[in-house]
C-alpha cells in the first residue's frame, strides 16, 4: 500500500482491511485551480468599470487566458474560460440574491447617467462581441443564458429575456446562431414549461415571437412531424344522469361524447360507425332547432369584447338547452367537424391509413350536410364557411410539406455546371409537365367544373390590353425606353395573339410598324400617331399614285408593244388578235416586260390543237375602249375557241 502514495494500510481489531486515504496535492490540479482564480480576478476586473465591451474584451480575454494563438481560443482553452464564466456567473447570482436585488441590476453604478448596466449584463456584453469575433466559441453565450434562467426567479427571466431580444438581430446572426440554435431552443422551452398559461400569457407570447423570429419557418424543431394528437386534453361532463335534467340524457352524453373522438381522429376509423352514429344525432338536432337574425344578435358581444373567446365550454347539463342556442357555440363544433373531415380525407402515408379511401363516400354525405348548417347559422353564414374553407385549403399545402420532409423555403440560384463534369442526370417525369400541377391535378376532385367557372379570368379586349404600351409611348410619361413594354417578349406575344383574334387590322401592321404598329391609333396622341403611323401613309399614297399614273397611259402605246403569236400553220397572226396586257407599271419596266413575251412567244410554238397563250384572254378591261385596234368583241372570242378547239371525234 505504501508503493500507491495515497494512503496507508490499518488493520483493525477484527482483522479486516481498511484503507484510509490521505489527500495529496495533485500537480495538474492545482495548476487548474490557479488559471481559474486568474481568469475570475481579471473579468471581475473587467467588469466592475463600465467601459464599452469593445474596447475590453479582447484585451481582457489575452490576459485571462494567455492564449497559444494570439487573438482565437483553441478547444482546451474554450472549455477553460467557458467553466470559469459559468462559476462567475453563479457568483454574482447568488450576490445578487444576498444583497435582495434583481439580478440583471446587480452591481449597477447609482449614477443616472449610467447605461451599462450591472455586472451581468457587462459580462454577457463582453462575452458576446467575443463571441461575435469568433475569438471564442460561439455557444459560450448561448450556454451562459440557459445557466442565467435557470438560475433565476421568473421576475428576474423577464429581464434576462429582455436583454435576450435586445442582441436579437447579434444572437441571430447565421454564423453565429448555428452554433447555439439548439441550446437557445432548450431555454426557450424551459422558460415556457415554468410559466403560466393563464398568468404569463403575454411573457409566452414575447418567447414564441422570438422563436419565430430567429428560426426560419421551414424549422423541424416547431413542426409536428409524427402528428401526433393532444390526447391529453380530455373534456369532462356528467356520467351519471341526475336529478330534474331540463333536456334528454342520452342525447347530453352523445354531444359532449363527440369530443373524445375530435380529441384523437387517428382512432377514428375503427371507432367510424360509432362516431357517424352519434355525429348523425347532433347534426339532425342542430336541424329540428334552426337560429334566426334574432337568435344571433341576442347572443352578441359588447364591442370591447369582440376579440375575446373561450377555450373550453362549460358541460354542466343544466348549461346544455341554452348553448344549443348559441351561434359561437354551435360554429364550434361544426368546424371541428370540418377539421375532423379534412384530416380523413387526406391520403394516409402507411397502408394500416389506406382504409380512408373506403370511408371516403360517407365523409362527403356528412362533410356536405354540416356544410349547410354552417352557412344557415348566422350572422355572416356563407362568408364565415367560405373562410373556413380557405383555411382547410391552405392547410393542405402545410401537410404536403410535411410529408416531403420539411424542404427549406429558400431556393438559391443554381449554379451553371459546365459540360466536364459528366453526363446530365435524366429528369424526372411528371404526368402533367412538373411536380406542382401533378400535385394541384390530384388535389382538386372538380377540375372540369373548375376550368368552366366563370369567374375564372378572362381575354382582355385588345384595346385594355395595349392600354399601357401606348402610355410608354407617349413621350409625356417619362418611361425609358428600356423599360417599355415593348422589351417585355411575354407581353407583345400575348399582344400579338389577342390582335389576331380581335383585330386583324392592327395585326397586319405588325410586317411594317412593328409592335408599336399593332397598337390601335385611337389609344396614341396625336404626336404619336403621326410619328408612327405617318410612314405607312405615304407609303400608300405612293403605291396609289403610281396606279393611277399606270391606268391613264394612252391605249396607243401599249398596243405598240403587242406581241405576234403563231398559229398551228406557222403563219404569222394579226396584231388585232392579240389583247393588250395590263400594266401597273409604266415606262421602261412595261417595255422589258412585252420583251419578254415576244422572245417567248417566237421561240416556243404552242401544242398541236392547243391555241397559245396569247390567243385566250378574258374580257377587255373597263378602263379599254372598245373602239381601239387592241379591242375584241365577244363574239370574235368565241369565234376564235371555236376555230382552235379540238375536233369532235378526238
Amino acid at each position: 500500500m505504501e508503493g500507491l502514495g495515497l494512503g496507508q494500510a490499518m488493520v483493525d481489531a477484527g482483522g479486516g482491511l481498511r484503507v484510509q486515504l490521505q489527500h495529496v496535492a495533485d500537480p495538474v490540479f492545482s495548476a487548474l485551480q490557479s488559471d481559474r482564480n486568474r481568469i475570475l480576478d481579471v473579468f471581475k476586473q473587467a467588469i466592475s468599470h463600465s467601459s464599452p465591451a469593445a474596447a475590453v474584451a479582447l484585451a481582457t480575454m489575452q490576459e485571462a487566458m494567455k492564449p497559444q494563438k494570439h487573438a482565437v481560443l483553441v478547444q482546451d482553452e474554450n472549455q477553460l474560460l467557458e467553466n470559469a464564466l459559468r462559476l462567475l456567473l453563479q457568483e454574482l447570482v447568488g450576490a445578487a440574491v444576498d444583497a435582495g436585488e434583481p439580478v440583471m441590476q446587480y452591481g449597477r453604478s447609482i449614477d443616472d447617467s449610467d447605461n451599462s448596466g450591472g455586472l451581468i449584463t457587462r459580462l454577457l456584453d463582453i462575452v458576446l462581441y467575443l463571441c461575435e469575433k469568433s475569438h471564442v466559441e460561439g455557444g459560450m453565450v448561448f450556454q451562459l443564458l440557459e445557466d442565467l434562467t435557470e438560475v433565476s426567479t421568473i421576475k428576474d427571466c423577464k429581464e434576462v429575456f429582455a436583454y435576450i431580444e435586445g442582441k436579437q438581430e447579434v444572437l441571430g446572426k447565421t454564423e453565429l446562431f448555428g452554433r447555439g440554435k439548439l441550446v437557445m431552443l432548450r431555454t426557450c422551452n424551459q422558460l415556457l414549461r415554468r410559466l403560466s398559461k393563464a398568468n404569463d400569457v403575454v411573457f409566452c407570447g414575447r418567447i414564441l415571437m422570438f422563436l419565430a423570429h430567429v428560426f426560419p419557418l421551414y424549422e423541424r424543431s416547431a413542426v409536428n412531424i409524427k402528428g401526433v394528437f393532444n390526447t391529453s386534453n380530455e373534456t369532462n361532463y356528467e356520467k351519471d344522469q341526475p336529478d330534474d335534467v331540463p333536456i334528454d340524457f342520452n342525447f347530453y352524453k352523445t354531444f359532449w361524447g363527440l369530443q373524445e373522438h375530435f380529441s384523437n381522429p387517428a382512432a377514428l376509423i375503427p371507432r367510424w360507425h360509432i362516431f357517424s352514429a352519434s355525429l348523425t344525432i347532433v347534426l339532425s338536432a342542430f336541424d329540428a332547432q334552426p337560429l334566426g337574425d334574432d337568435d344571433s344578435t341576442s347572443h352578441q358581444l359588447d364591442e370591447g369584447d369582440d376579440m375575446t373567446f373561450n377555450t373550453k365550454y362549460l358541460t354542466s347539463s343544466n348549461l346544455m338547452s341554452l348553448e344549443l342556442k348559441d351561434p359561437s357555440f354551435r360554429r364550434h363544433v361544426l368546424v371541428q367537424c370540418l377539421i375532423v373531415f379534412d384530416y380523413l380525407k387526406t391520403p394516409g402515408k402507411t397502408e394500416k391509413e389506406a382504409a380512408r379511401e373506403s370511408l371516403k363516400d360517407e365523409v362527403k354525405v356528412l362533410e356536405d350536410r354540416v356544410k349547410r348548417l354552417l352557412e344557415s347559422t348566422p350572422p355572416k353564414g356563407k362568408d364565415f364557411l367560405k373562410s373556413i374553407e380557405h383555411l382547410l385549403e391552405r392547410e393542405k399545402n402545410w401537410v404536403w410539406w410535411k410529408r416531403d420532409g420539411c424542404p427549406p423555403f429558400e431556393k438559391n440560384v443554381s449554379e451553371r455546371k459546365s459540360s466536364i463534369e459528366g453526363t446530365k442526370k435524366r429528369k424526372q417525369r411528371w404526368r402533367l409537365g412538373n411536380k406542382e400541377l401533378s400535385q394541384l391535378w390530384k388535389w382538386a376532385d372538380q377540375n372540369p367544373n373548375a376550368l368552366t367557372d366563370p369567374q375564372r379570368v378572362k381575354t382582355p379586349p385588345v384595346h385594355e390590353y395595349w392600354t399601357a404600351l401606348a402610355e410608354d409611348m407617349d413621350p409625356m410619361s417619362g418611361i425609358e425606353a428600356e423599360y417599355s413594354h415593348k422589351n417585355d417578349k411575354v407581353y407583345c406575344w400575348k399582344g400579338l395573339r389577342f390582335s389576331a383574334r380581335q383585330d386583324l387590322e392592327g395585326f397586319a401592321r405588325f410586317t411594317e410598324l412593328g409592335i408599336e404598329g399593332v397598337v390601335p391609333p385611337e389609344l396614341l396622341t396625336q404626336e404619336v400617331r403621326l410619328k408612327v403611323h405617318g410612314k405607312s401613309d405615304k407609303s400608300k399614297q405612293k403605291a396609289a399614285k403610281k396606279g393611277d399614273d399606270a391606268a391613264t397611259v394612252p391605249p396607243s402605246e401599249e398596243n405598240q408593244n403587242g406581241s405576234v403569236a403563231v398559229d398551228d400553220g406557222g403563219a404569222a397572226q394579226d396584231v388585232d388578235d392579240v389583247i393588250p396586257m395590263d400594266s401597273d407599271v409604266a415606262g421602261a419596266k412595261e417595255e422589258e416586260s412585252q420583251d419578254d413575251l415576244e422572245r417567248q412567244g417566237s421561240d416556243h410554238e404552242p401544242l398541236e390543237g392547243f391555241p397559245s397563250t396569247q390567243d385566250i384572254s378574258p374580257d377587255p378591261p373597263a378602263a379599254m375602249d372598245n373602239d381601239s385596234p387592241g379591242a375584241r368583241s365577244p363574239g370574235e372570242g368565241q369565234r376564235y375557241f371555236k376555230k382552235h378547239s379540238h375536233p369532235e371525234g378526238d
